[in-house]
C-alpha cells in the first residue's frame, strides 16, 4: 500500500510536531516554511530560553486554557505534558522543572529545542521546502493539496499550521485564516493575548523603565467590583503603560477590554500587612524626623516612584517628616498598598505573544483535529481558537494538536 502524502503548511511548533508525527505513522511528509530557518517564533519563548511546556496534570492543563480548553481533551490526553517531557529527553534534549512547573532545556537556550526538533524531522524523512502557501487546492470537498509561491504540492491530505498574527517578523502573518476561510471556515475575531497593557496615566510614563519585584498585581474590573486576576511577581512600567511577566499573565484574564473598565492595583509592600507597613513609616519618619518628606523615602521606594507617590498622597513635598499625621501616615499605608493605574487598552497583536480568536473549535473534530467542513483538511496550533495563560501552556496546545493532526492526516 503506497504511504499517504501529507502536506503540512508552517514549521512552527505545532508544523514539526504534525510533520514528524505524520512521518512516524508512515505518510510522505513535505513540510513548508516561508522562513529561511523553522521555529522562529520557538527561538524567542520564554525570553529566549523556551519554556518547553508545564510539567502538570491534564485537568490543570485544561483549567490553564481559558479559551476552548474542553475542546483539547482528545489532543492532550494523547500527549501529555508528561509525554512531551519524555519526548524531548528521548530525543537527547535534557530539560529541568522550575517555578510554577515551567519546563526550560537545561541550557536555557531555545535554539537547543528548534535544533532537536529539526533533526528528528529530517531523520523522520520528511521533505521541508522554502515556499510561500498561497491557495487550497480543494476538489469535490476534500483538501488535494496546496497551491504556493514557487510550486504546487498535491496531497491525500493538508495540515494548516501557520500560526497566529502576533510576532509577525517571526512568520505570524495569518496566513492559516486566509486558507482556513478559503475552505469556508468562520475566524473568530483575533485579539492579542499575553500581551502588555496601554494606560493614559502619565506616572506610568514619568516611570518609563522601572522594574518592579516582589510586588503583588490585581486586575479589578470597575464594571463588576470582581478582581479576575491576583498575583505575586515582576512588572515593568513603560511609556504607554506596563509591561513584565505578571502584566503579560493578567492580560489574558481581561475580556472586553474598553478604556476605564479595568483597573491594574499594585500592592508595592505585600511582604508586609497594613500595620507592618504602618509601624515602618512610622520608623523611617522618625529617623528623618527634621528632614522634608520628599527626602525620606530613600530605603522605602525605588527613585522613580517617590515623585508619583508623593503627588498622589497630596501633601507637601517640603513638609517635615516629624509633622505628618497619624491619618496622613494611613493615606500613604494605604497608597502602597493599592497604588491604582487605570488600564486604556491592549498593545498592538503584533506585540503580543499569542493570538486569541483564530479558526472556530465547532468546525474542527476534536478527536482528529480535521476540518467538519473540507476531508483532509486539517489544523493544529495557534491558528485555531484556543490560547492559554503563560507558563508553557500554549507551546503544549501546538505539540498536543500538532501531533493529533499529524497522526490523523497519516491514516
Amino acid at each position: 500500500m503506497e504511504s499517504k502524502k501529507v502536506v503540512v503548511v508552517g514549521a512552527g511548533a505545532a508544523g514539526l510536531m504534525a510533520a514528524s508525527a505524520a512521518a512516524m505513522y508512515g505518510a510522505s511528509v513535505t513540510l513548508i516554511e516561508k522562513n529561511k530557518r523553522v521555529g522562529r517564533k520557538i527561538m524567542i519563548t520564554g525570553k529566549g530560553r523556551c519554556n518547553v511546556c508545564n510539567n502538570c496534570d491534564v485537568e490543570t492543563f485544561i483549567r490553564n486554557v481559558p479559551t476552548n480548553g474542553k475542546f483539547l481533551y482528545s489532543a492532550i490526553n494523547k500527549l501529555t505534558p508528561e509525554d512531551t517531557v519524555a519526548f524531548f529527553e528521548g530525543l537527547g534534549l535534557s530539560l529541568k522543572t522550575e517555578r510554577g512547573n515551567r519546563v526550560f532545556p537545561q541550557s536555557d537556550k531555545a535554539v537547543d529545542v528548534v535544533d532537536t526538533l529539526y533533526n528528528y524531522v529530517k531523520n523522520c524523512g520528511c521533505k521541508i521546502v522554502e515556499d510561500t502557501a498561497e491557495e487550497l487546492l480543494l476538489e469535490n470537498g476534500e483538501a488535494v493539496g496546496v497551491k504556493c509561491k514557487n510550486k504546487t504540492y498535491y496531497a491525500d491530505s493538508v495540515i494548516i499550521c501557520c500560526g497566529g498574527k502576533s510576532y509577525p517578523l517571526t512568520g505570524s502573518t495569518g496566513d492559516g485564516y486566509t486558507l482556513a476561510k478559503q475552505a469556508g471556515h468562520t475566524i473568530v475575531p483575533l485579539k492579542p493575548s499575553l500581551v502588555p497593557l496601554e494606560s493614559k496615566n502619565l506616572d506610568c510614563k514619568s516611570m518609563q523603565g522601572l522594574a518592579l519585584k516582589n510586588v503583588g498585581l490585581k486586575i479589578v474590573d470597575t464594571q463588576s467590583g470582581k478582581t479576575v486576576y491576583d498575583d505575586f511577581g515582576e512588572m515593568l512600567f513603560t511609556h504607554f503603560g506596563m509591561s513584565g511577566p505578571m502584566v503579560l499573565s493578567a492580560s489574558s484574564h481581561i475580556r472586553d477590554i474598553s478604556d476605564g473598565r479595568y483597573n491594574a492595583v499594585i500592592d508595592i509592600k505585600p511582604a508586609l500587612s497594613y500595620e507592618q507597613l504602618e509601624k515602618r513609616l512610622q520608623r523611617d519618619f522618625d529617623e528623618n524626623h527634621n528632614k522634608d518628606v520628599s527626602n525620606s523615602f530613600t530605603k522605602l521606594l525605588p527613585k522613580k516612584l517617590v515623585v508619583p507617590v508623593l503627588k498622589r498622597w497630596g501633601i507637601p513635598f517640603d513638609k517635615k517628616c516629624n509633622s505628618v499625621t497619624k491619618e496622613e501616615r494611613r493615606t500613604l499605608c494605604e497608597l502602597l498598598k493599592a497604588f491604582t493605574i487605570e488600564i486604556s487598552g491592549f498593545r498592538p497583536i503584533e506585540e503580543a505573544i499569542i493570538t486569541s480568536g483564530g479558526v472556530k473549535t465547532t468546525e474542527i473534530n476534536p478527536k482528529t483535529m480535521e476540518s467538519r467542513l473540507v476531508k483532509g483538511l486539517y489544523f493544529a496550533g495557534e491558528v485555531i481558537d484556543c490560547d492559554a495563560y503563560t507558563g508553557g501552556f500554549n507551546l503544549q496546545i501546538a505539540w498536543s494538536t500538532g501531533n493529533l493532526a499529524g497522526e490523523s492526516a497519516a491514516y
